[in-house]
Protein backbone atom coordinates (compact mmCIF):
# COMPACT_ATOMS: atom_id res chain seq x y z
CA UNK A 1 0.00 0.00 0.00
CA UNK A 2 1.65 3.45 -1.20
CA UNK A 3 1.62 6.54 1.05
CA UNK A 4 1.99 10.40 -0.27
CA UNK A 5 4.04 12.26 2.11
CA UNK A 6 5.63 15.85 1.99
CA UNK A 7 9.06 15.54 3.20
CA UNK A 8 10.97 18.30 4.71
CA UNK A 9 14.07 18.55 2.40
CA UNK A 10 15.72 21.37 3.29
CA UNK A 11 15.42 24.49 5.82
CA UNK A 12 13.59 27.45 4.61
CA UNK A 13 15.45 30.53 4.80
CA UNK A 14 13.07 33.57 4.05
CA UNK A 15 9.41 32.71 2.61
CA UNK A 16 8.90 28.68 2.23
CA UNK A 17 10.09 28.01 -1.29
CA UNK A 18 9.59 25.06 -3.85
CA UNK A 19 11.62 22.30 -2.94
CA UNK A 20 11.66 23.21 0.66
CA UNK A 21 9.20 20.39 0.67
CA UNK A 22 9.18 17.60 -1.68
CA UNK A 23 5.88 15.01 -2.22
CA UNK A 24 7.18 11.46 -2.11
CA UNK A 25 5.31 8.24 -2.13
CA UNK A 26 6.61 5.78 0.09
CA UNK A 27 5.05 1.95 0.39
CA UNK A 28 3.19 1.91 4.26
CA UNK A 29 4.55 -0.93 6.52
CA UNK A 30 2.13 -4.24 7.61
CA UNK A 31 0.56 -2.60 10.83
CA UNK A 32 1.58 -4.78 13.98
CA UNK A 33 0.16 -5.57 17.49
CA UNK A 34 -0.83 -2.22 19.42
CA UNK A 35 -0.74 0.15 16.37
CA UNK A 36 -3.93 1.42 14.14
CA UNK A 37 -3.66 2.52 10.57
CA UNK A 38 -5.25 6.12 10.14
CA UNK A 39 -6.41 7.56 6.44
CA UNK A 40 -5.96 11.42 6.80
CA UNK A 41 -9.63 12.95 5.81
CA UNK A 42 -8.39 16.75 7.04
CA UNK A 43 -4.69 18.77 7.32
CA UNK A 44 -4.28 21.61 9.50
CA UNK A 45 -1.93 24.57 7.81
CA UNK A 46 -0.83 26.63 10.52
CA UNK A 47 1.54 29.82 10.74
CA UNK A 48 3.69 27.00 13.44
CA UNK A 49 4.54 24.93 10.14
CA UNK A 50 7.04 27.29 9.46
CA UNK A 51 8.33 27.55 12.55
CA UNK A 52 8.49 23.82 13.05
CA UNK A 53 10.56 23.56 9.75
CA UNK A 54 13.01 25.83 10.63
CA UNK A 55 15.34 23.00 12.22
CA UNK A 56 15.43 24.64 15.66
CA UNK A 57 13.71 23.12 18.86
CA UNK A 58 10.71 24.99 20.29
CA UNK A 59 7.88 24.00 22.61
CA UNK A 60 8.41 20.27 20.14
CA UNK A 61 11.45 18.82 19.09
CA UNK A 62 13.21 20.15 16.10
CA UNK A 63 12.12 18.65 12.69
CA UNK A 64 15.29 16.73 11.04
CA UNK A 65 15.48 16.82 6.99
CA UNK A 66 13.76 14.14 5.64
CA UNK A 67 10.96 13.88 8.11
CA UNK A 68 7.22 13.71 7.42
CA UNK A 69 6.19 17.37 7.46
CA UNK A 70 4.30 17.96 10.84
CA UNK A 71 0.91 18.87 11.04
CA UNK A 72 -2.81 18.36 13.06
CA UNK A 73 -4.91 15.83 10.86
CA UNK A 74 -8.30 14.27 11.48
CA UNK A 75 -8.51 10.92 10.42
CA UNK A 76 -10.41 7.42 9.98
CA UNK A 77 -9.01 4.19 11.51
CA UNK A 78 -8.78 2.01 8.88
CA UNK A 79 -7.53 -1.23 10.72
CA UNK A 80 -6.82 -1.64 14.54
CA UNK A 81 -4.76 -4.11 16.15
CA UNK A 82 -5.30 -1.76 19.37
CA UNK A 83 -8.39 -3.03 21.73
CA UNK A 84 -8.71 1.23 22.31
CA UNK A 85 -9.65 2.03 18.97
CA UNK A 86 -12.55 0.41 16.86
CA UNK A 87 -11.96 0.53 13.23
CA UNK A 88 -14.45 3.00 11.54
CA UNK A 89 -13.73 5.67 14.33
CA UNK A 90 -13.21 9.32 13.50
CA UNK A 91 -10.03 10.71 15.38
CA UNK A 92 -7.89 13.80 16.05
CA UNK A 93 -3.91 13.55 15.89
CA UNK A 94 -0.78 15.41 14.72
CA UNK A 95 -0.80 12.89 11.98
CA UNK A 96 1.14 14.69 9.81
CA UNK A 97 1.30 15.76 5.52
CA UNK A 98 0.58 12.49 4.43
CA UNK A 99 -2.68 10.13 3.51
CA UNK A 100 -2.11 7.59 5.95
CA UNK A 101 -0.70 7.30 9.14
CA UNK A 102 0.33 4.01 11.32
CA UNK A 103 0.77 5.24 15.06
CA UNK A 104 0.55 3.28 18.49
CA UNK A 105 -1.86 5.28 19.48
CA UNK A 106 -0.42 7.84 21.45
CA UNK A 107 -2.12 11.39 21.12
CA UNK A 108 -4.61 10.09 19.38
CA UNK A 109 -8.05 11.35 20.56
CA UNK A 110 -11.54 9.95 19.31
CA UNK A 111 -14.05 12.79 17.81
CA UNK A 112 -17.43 12.72 19.18
CA UNK A 113 -20.14 11.75 16.60
CA UNK A 114 -23.41 12.65 15.84
CA UNK A 115 -22.70 16.10 16.75
CA UNK A 116 -24.59 18.09 14.03
CA UNK A 117 -21.23 19.54 13.45
CA UNK A 118 -19.40 19.24 10.09
CA UNK A 119 -16.23 17.18 10.61
CA UNK A 120 -14.15 20.10 9.19
CA UNK A 121 -15.54 22.45 12.18
CA UNK A 122 -13.11 19.96 14.30
CA UNK A 123 -10.29 21.28 12.36
CA UNK A 124 -10.89 24.71 13.10
CA UNK A 125 -13.57 26.60 15.35
CA UNK A 126 -14.35 23.27 17.80
CA UNK A 127 -10.86 22.36 17.60
CA UNK A 128 -7.25 23.62 18.33
CA UNK A 129 -8.29 26.67 16.69
CA UNK A 130 -11.49 27.43 18.73
CA UNK A 131 -9.14 26.44 21.93
CA UNK A 132 -6.31 28.84 21.31
CA UNK A 133 -8.79 31.39 20.74
CA UNK A 134 -11.01 30.26 23.65
CA UNK A 135 -8.28 29.79 26.63
CA UNK A 136 -5.85 32.60 25.06
CA UNK A 137 -8.14 35.19 25.72
CA UNK A 138 -10.55 34.15 29.02
CA UNK A 139 -7.73 32.37 30.76
CA UNK A 140 -4.92 34.66 30.02
CA UNK A 141 -6.61 38.23 29.95
CA UNK A 142 -10.07 37.66 32.32
CA UNK A 143 -12.22 40.11 30.21
CA UNK A 144 -14.29 42.13 31.84
CA UNK A 145 -17.92 44.02 30.53
CA UNK A 146 -16.91 47.38 29.15
CA UNK A 147 -12.94 46.59 28.76
CA UNK A 148 -11.70 47.51 25.40
CA UNK A 149 -9.95 44.21 23.64
CA UNK A 150 -7.90 44.83 20.08
CA UNK A 151 -7.38 41.76 17.83
CA UNK A 152 -4.58 41.91 15.74
CA UNK A 153 -5.17 38.97 12.54
CA UNK A 154 -8.50 39.82 13.30
CA UNK A 155 -9.75 38.20 10.09
CA UNK A 156 -8.03 35.07 10.37
CA UNK A 157 -9.11 31.32 12.14
CA UNK A 158 -8.07 32.51 15.47
CA UNK A 159 -8.73 36.30 15.65
CA UNK A 160 -11.76 36.24 14.32
CA UNK A 161 -13.10 33.94 17.26
CA UNK A 162 -11.04 35.78 20.00
CA UNK A 163 -13.02 39.08 18.50
CA UNK A 164 -16.49 36.90 18.71
CA UNK A 165 -15.96 35.52 22.26
CA UNK A 166 -15.03 38.88 23.55
CA UNK A 167 -18.23 40.86 22.07
CA UNK A 168 -19.74 37.85 24.30
CA UNK A 169 -17.99 39.00 27.10
CA UNK A 170 -19.03 42.38 26.87
CA UNK A 171 -15.76 44.12 25.58
CA UNK A 172 -16.01 46.83 22.92
CA UNK A 173 -13.24 45.14 20.44
CA UNK A 174 -11.34 46.44 17.61
CA UNK A 175 -9.71 44.57 15.20
CA UNK A 176 -6.83 44.80 13.03
CA UNK A 177 -7.00 43.21 9.52
CA UNK A 178 -4.79 43.47 6.05
CA UNK A 179 -8.15 44.34 3.73
CA UNK A 180 -10.83 46.63 3.34
CA UNK A 181 -12.24 43.54 2.35
CA UNK A 182 -11.49 41.77 5.82
CA UNK A 183 -12.27 44.40 7.73
CA UNK A 184 -15.60 45.34 6.51
CA UNK A 185 -16.51 41.14 7.23
CA UNK A 186 -15.63 41.87 10.96
CA UNK A 187 -17.76 44.81 11.71
CA UNK A 188 -20.45 43.93 9.46
CA UNK A 189 -20.82 40.27 9.95
CA UNK A 190 -19.27 40.16 13.52
CA UNK A 191 -20.80 43.21 14.56
CA UNK A 192 -17.32 44.81 16.07
CA UNK A 193 -16.97 47.97 17.09
CA UNK A 194 -14.25 49.21 14.62
CA UNK A 195 -11.79 47.78 12.18
CA UNK A 196 -8.09 48.95 10.97
CA UNK A 197 -6.93 47.61 7.45
CA UNK A 198 -3.02 47.67 8.94
CA UNK A 199 -1.91 48.04 5.30
CA UNK A 200 -3.58 51.28 3.94
CA UNK A 201 -4.24 53.17 7.44
CA UNK A 202 -2.11 54.26 10.32
CA UNK A 203 -2.72 52.16 12.92
CA UNK A 204 -1.49 54.44 15.66
CA UNK A 205 -3.80 57.08 14.51
CA UNK A 206 -6.87 55.09 14.15
CA UNK A 207 -6.06 53.10 17.34
CA UNK A 208 -6.41 56.73 18.85
CA UNK A 209 -9.63 57.62 17.37
CA UNK A 210 -11.51 53.98 18.02
CA UNK A 211 -9.86 53.58 21.45
CA UNK A 212 -10.07 57.17 23.38
CA UNK A 213 -10.23 55.35 26.24
CA UNK A 214 -7.17 53.20 26.04
CA UNK A 215 -6.49 49.60 25.22
CA UNK A 216 -7.09 46.81 27.79
CA UNK A 217 -6.52 43.71 26.39
CA UNK A 218 -4.43 42.97 23.35
CA UNK A 219 -4.37 39.59 21.16
CA UNK A 220 -1.13 39.37 19.89
CA UNK A 221 -1.22 37.12 16.60
CA UNK A 222 1.59 39.51 14.82
CA UNK A 223 4.19 41.15 16.75
CA UNK A 224 6.38 43.79 14.99
CA UNK A 225 5.08 47.63 13.92
CA UNK A 226 1.54 46.68 14.92
CA UNK A 227 2.58 45.59 18.54
CA UNK A 228 4.13 48.86 18.86
CA UNK A 229 1.50 51.20 17.77
CA UNK A 230 -0.91 48.86 20.22
CA UNK A 231 1.65 49.44 23.23
CA UNK A 232 1.06 52.52 23.11
CA UNK A 233 -2.38 52.98 23.71
CA UNK A 234 -2.42 50.10 26.80
CA UNK A 235 -4.11 51.10 29.94
CA UNK A 236 -2.14 50.59 33.51
CA UNK A 237 -2.78 47.06 34.20
CA UNK A 238 -3.49 45.86 30.93
CA UNK A 239 -3.19 42.58 29.57
CA UNK A 240 -1.38 40.88 26.66
CA UNK A 241 -2.36 37.51 25.60
CA UNK A 242 1.02 36.18 23.28
CA UNK A 243 -0.28 33.89 20.73
CA UNK A 244 1.48 34.46 17.51
CA UNK A 245 4.11 36.66 15.80
CA UNK A 246 3.42 35.82 12.52
CA UNK A 247 4.95 39.03 10.69
CA UNK A 248 8.90 37.89 11.78
CA UNK A 249 8.25 34.11 11.31
CA UNK A 250 9.71 34.50 7.21
CA UNK A 251 12.38 37.01 8.56
CA UNK A 252 16.12 36.70 7.75
CA UNK A 253 16.95 39.64 9.80
CA UNK A 254 15.55 41.10 13.52
CA UNK A 255 11.97 42.63 12.84
CA UNK A 256 11.22 45.88 14.39
CA UNK A 257 10.03 45.26 17.72
CA UNK A 258 7.58 47.42 20.21
CA UNK A 259 8.62 49.72 22.88
CA UNK A 260 8.89 46.85 25.44
CA UNK A 261 9.74 49.85 27.81
CA UNK A 262 5.76 50.18 28.28
CA UNK A 263 5.27 46.87 29.76
CA UNK A 264 7.38 47.99 32.84
CA UNK A 265 6.02 51.40 33.09
CA UNK A 266 2.28 50.99 32.79
CA UNK A 267 2.77 47.26 34.50
CA UNK A 268 0.93 45.05 31.43
CA UNK A 269 1.09 41.64 31.55
CA UNK A 270 2.16 39.60 28.81
CA UNK A 271 1.97 35.87 28.97
CA UNK A 272 2.61 33.80 26.28
CA UNK A 273 0.91 30.12 25.83
CA UNK A 274 1.06 27.01 24.17
CA UNK A 275 -2.36 25.41 23.68
CA UNK A 276 -1.11 22.11 24.25
CA UNK A 277 -1.13 23.27 27.60
CA UNK A 278 -5.15 23.02 27.71
CA UNK A 279 -5.55 19.25 26.14
CA UNK A 280 -6.97 18.28 29.45
CA UNK A 281 -9.37 21.26 29.50
CA UNK A 282 -10.72 21.02 25.82
CA UNK A 283 -14.23 19.95 26.68
CA UNK A 284 -14.51 23.41 28.93
CA UNK A 285 -13.95 25.15 24.87
CA UNK A 286 -15.82 22.68 23.10
CA UNK A 287 -19.06 22.85 25.65
CA UNK A 288 -18.76 26.97 25.35
CA UNK A 289 -18.27 27.39 21.79
CA UNK A 290 -20.49 24.28 20.38
CA UNK A 291 -23.34 26.45 22.44
CA UNK A 292 -22.14 29.56 20.87
CA UNK A 293 -22.74 28.37 17.55
CA UNK A 294 -25.08 27.02 18.06
CA UNK A 295 -27.01 30.24 19.56
CA UNK A 296 -25.81 32.30 16.46
CA UNK A 297 -22.76 34.17 18.66
CA UNK A 298 -19.57 32.69 16.82
CA UNK A 299 -19.53 32.70 12.80
CA UNK A 300 -16.41 30.74 11.47
CA UNK A 301 -15.13 30.25 8.03
CA UNK A 302 -13.35 27.22 6.52
CA UNK A 303 -10.93 27.57 3.72
CA UNK A 304 -10.75 23.80 2.32
CA UNK A 305 -8.48 23.43 -0.21
CA UNK A 306 -9.03 19.80 -1.95
CA UNK A 307 -5.81 17.53 -2.72
CA UNK A 308 -2.61 16.73 -0.04
CA UNK A 309 -0.29 17.78 -3.50
CA UNK A 310 -1.29 21.35 -2.80
CA UNK A 311 -0.30 21.59 0.64
CA UNK A 312 3.28 23.12 0.20
CA UNK A 313 1.70 26.27 -2.09
CA UNK A 314 -1.67 26.89 0.10
CA UNK A 315 0.41 27.57 3.18
CA UNK A 316 2.05 30.44 1.47
CA UNK A 317 -1.83 31.94 1.58
CA UNK A 318 -1.24 32.23 5.49
CA UNK A 319 2.02 34.82 5.22
CA UNK A 320 0.45 36.48 2.09
CA UNK A 321 -3.37 36.54 4.23
CA UNK A 322 -5.00 35.24 1.16
CA UNK A 323 -6.97 32.85 3.04
CA UNK A 324 -10.08 33.13 4.32
CA UNK A 325 -10.43 32.04 7.51
CA UNK A 326 -9.13 28.30 8.96
CA UNK A 327 -6.50 26.73 6.27
CA UNK A 328 -7.28 23.32 5.08
CA UNK A 329 -6.43 20.56 3.38
CA UNK A 330 -8.88 18.23 1.70
CA UNK A 331 -6.28 15.04 1.86
CA UNK A 332 -9.40 12.07 1.20
CA UNK A 333 -13.23 11.85 1.14
CA UNK A 334 -15.24 13.12 4.53
CA UNK A 335 -17.13 9.70 5.62
CA UNK A 336 -19.54 12.44 7.33
CA UNK A 337 -20.74 14.66 4.35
Amino acid sequence: MQNKQWILSSFPKGDIQDGDLVLQENELSELKDNEILIRNIYLSLDPANRGWMSGQASYVDAMQIGDVMRGGTIGIIEDSKNEKFKKGEIVNCMGGWQEYLISDGKGVRVIPQNTGFPLDSFMSVLGMTGMTAYFGLLDITDPKEGETLVVSAAAGAVGSIVCQIGKIKGCKVVGIAGSDEKCEWLTKNLKLDGAINHKTENVRKRLKELCPDGIDIYFENVGGPITEAVLTRMNIKGRISLCGLISGYNAESLVPGPAWGNLLIKRIKLQGFIIFDYYKRMMESFMDLSQWIKEGKIQYKNDIVPGLENASTSIKKLFSGENKGKLIIQVSEDPTS
